[in-house]
């Protein structure tokens, strides 16, 4: 493992019925091939020496012998390779036959799980040939030549670098209470299921909500292997489903009904997980008292570099194409909802917002005007406010002003250009020195003139500002920082684009489409320093701060779940490719790091907005940080990258 991957393989061989020589020939190919490709835990179909489909021949002493020496032999292939097989096999113990799978590494047995639900319906007849887990007092056997204890406790097994899986065997994980339940609520990180399920209507797509279900429910890894092509199908026909899952999210998955042996792959974030369980309090509360017996795996004997082959999102926080409407739609519902609340809670039917022409407050006030819609308040309530300064282009005034107008909405104009060189005057400042100063004197006045409007028109400051603008801290403290209730304040700037966008191709917005989708192209920035001779915007934020998809990207691992920043840095490699090169990706990498640190005291003190996502930087919710927290840990990481 390394970065917090686990590599892990749903198998899914050719199989004879009986003929078990032939099948372990089979798992042998796949076993070479998964220890090949640098799989650490591979997992085949249950009964997978034998057959699922012998039937009455499970009573054959022959066949259970056989199926015996096919796991001796499998421990002999295996005795080179690291890789650790969950193989299938019937196996007695005194008086009783057990369906079980056994854990193999290195030519040793690591523990043998038995299958607790057996079904006993329609083509399945189990309990006819074997016992179930809970019939089994703990007993000691001799299985291939070795000790093995065998009894209905949970049992886990840990590799050397702490990542703990179970294994069930396929009815048990639609059982009421599944084993996995158990397993992993007595930390199990990732549950194998040797599974034999055949083929009706309807039932595939049942059985991978299930499994995604159990995955999600239970913050776990789930690899699933069952048998396939190759099984009698005298009554019934199995797909060879083999499909692996992280928290509910499907990560592979095999051709069903095919007629070649698979061997499906992917890489589980077991790091992920564990930051998911420590910070899930339902999950802590209900893994209290749960135990298994552990079993430790062996040490792994040649350490492969690091690759990694799942893929990555590189805008983890805009939605799928398939459901982009349908998120839009319930961001801006709750945007709405939370602005409506709070409009009703104060007796407000007067809003205050500045118009920039920016994506920001373009977004803002579009869910002004959503809410007052839905309120049935006349839309002249809502005040826009455009203000003029030393950096204000044509493009983004021009744009303010057609959405207001087109709008409906109460406009007004107020440059800040004299108030601003009479406060340059006032506190001695030189107006040629364009530097901090220069730039948060003009913010600051800006938030003045819609704070006192507000006082006078009884109304609610709407704030502008974005999740990825107080991740970096670019925003004026006491400035844009600052409002009565900020809109926007969960949601990053990538995703905005998306939700105007969304918008715009609204009927009832066809009106704003051109300009809406001017805004979307127009560069982002506070337009706080003079344009260019040609009046174009000179100041590009992320010029200066960086690219906001990168940023975002960062925001998301880094707060979502708390991933150091080497990890981020390989993520990041993985989901832009060319796009950006290694030095790039470091030099913002480390940019992020500083400024998300060095900006907290603005988060500290930020005011109400609603939370959209799965990560906010409120102070009264997801996010709690000291101001005063060093940075060094972090910022000596990205140095080393």
């Amino acid at each position: 493992m390394k970065y917090g991957f686990v590599k892990v393989a749903a198998a899914v061989p050719a199989v004879k019925v009986a003929d078990v020589e032939y099948n372990v020939q089979e798992m042998e190919k796949l076993i070479s091939l998964a220890d090949s490709q640098q799989v650490e835990i591979v997992c085949f179909p249950e009964l997978s020496l034998t057959g699922y489909t012998c039937q009455d021949l499970f009573k054959e002493q022959l066949l259970l012998n056989k199926a015996e020496e096919g796991l001796i032999r499998l421990l002999e292939f295996t005795r080179q390779l690291d890789v650790i097989c969950v193989v299938g096999l019937p196996v007695q113990a005194g008086g009783l036959l057990l369906n079980c799978a056994v854990v193999v590494q290195g030519g040793s047995i690591l523990g043998v799980v038995a299958k607790t639900y057996l079904p006993n319906y329609n083509e399945f007849y189990e309990k006819r040939w074997f016992a179930s887990a809970q019939d089994l007092n703990p007993t000691q056997i001799y299985l291939a030549g070795t000790p093995v204890r065998l009894s209905a406790e949970p049992q886990l097994f840990q590799t050397t670098d702490g990542v703990k899986f179970g294994v069930e065997i396929c009815e048990d994980v639609w059982a009421p209470i599944p084993p996995s339940n158990l397993l992993t609520m007595a930390g199990a990180d990732i549950v194998l299921n040797c599974s034999a399920s055949d083929e009706l209507i309807g039932k595939h797509q049942y059985l991978r909500s299930l499994l995604a279900q159990q995955s999600a429910r239970t913050l776990s890894g789930y690899v699933y292997a069952s048998c396939g092509f190759g099984e009698s199908t005298q009554d019934v026909v199995y797909g060879g489903n083999a499909m692996i899952f992280e928290n509910g999210k499907l990560l592979a998955e095999g051709d069903r009904f095919s007629f070649q042996p698979q061997l499906q792959t992917a890489q589980i974030d077991v790091e992920r997980l564990h930051t998911e369980r420590q910070t899930n309090t339902t999950f802590i509360n209900a893994q209290r008292g749960a135990h298994a017996q552990v079993v430790a795996c062996k040490p792994v004997g040649n350490e492969h570099p690091f690759q990694l082959t799942r893929p990555v999102d590189a805008h983890p926080f805009i939605p799928n194409n398939h459901n982009m409407a349908e998120t839009c739609e319930e961001i801006l519902n709750i945007q709405t909802a939370g602005l409506a609340k709070r409009l009703i809670h104060t007796n407000c039917q007067h809003v205050v917002i500045g118009i920039s022409g920016g994506l920001d407050s373009t977004l803002a006030l579009l869910v002004c005007v959503r809410t007052f819609d839905k309120l049935g308040y006349n839309r002249k309530g809502i005040v826009g406010i455009t203000m003029p300064g030393f950096g204000t282009t044509d493009r983004t005034h021009d744009n303010a002003t057609s959405l207001m107008q087109s709008l409906g909405i109460s406009q007004m104009e107020i440059s800040i250009s004299k108030a601003v060189t009479q406060h340059f005057l006032d506190i001695g400042h030189d107006a040629t020195k364009h530097d901090a100063t220069y730039e948060n004197s003009q913010a600051r006045e800006r938030t003045q003139i819609l704070m006192d409007l507000a006082n006078k028109l009884n109304a609610l400051v709407v704030g502008t500002g974005d999740l990825s603008e107080l991740a970096l801290g670019w925003a004026t403290y006491n400035g844009d920082h600052m409002s009565m209730y900020g809109v926007n304040a969960g949601i990053p700037k990538t995703l905005i684009q998306y939700l105007i966008n969304y918008i715009a191709m609204i009927p009832a917005f066809s009106a704003q489409r051109d300009t809406l989708i001017d805004v979307i192209h127009t560069p982002i920035s506070p337009e706080l320093t003079p344009a260019d001779a040609e009046g174009n915007i000179q100041q590009k934020t992320e010029d200066l701060v960086g690219p906001y998809e990168l940023h975002d990207f960062f925001l998301y691992y880094f707060l979502r779940y708390g991933f150091r920043p080497a990890k981020i840095f390989m993520l990041a490699q993985a989901a832009f490719g060319e796009a950006y090169d290694k030095e790039t990706i470091k030099k913002w990498l480390t940019t992020f790091c500083r400024r998300f640190f060095s900006q907290q005291f603005k988060r500290s003190c930020l005011p109400d907005g609603p939370k959209v996502g799965s990560i906010s930087l409120s102070p009264r919710g997801d996010w709690r940080m000291p101001s005063d927290a060093s940075s060094a840990l972090w910022l000596k990481e990205c140095e080393e990258l």
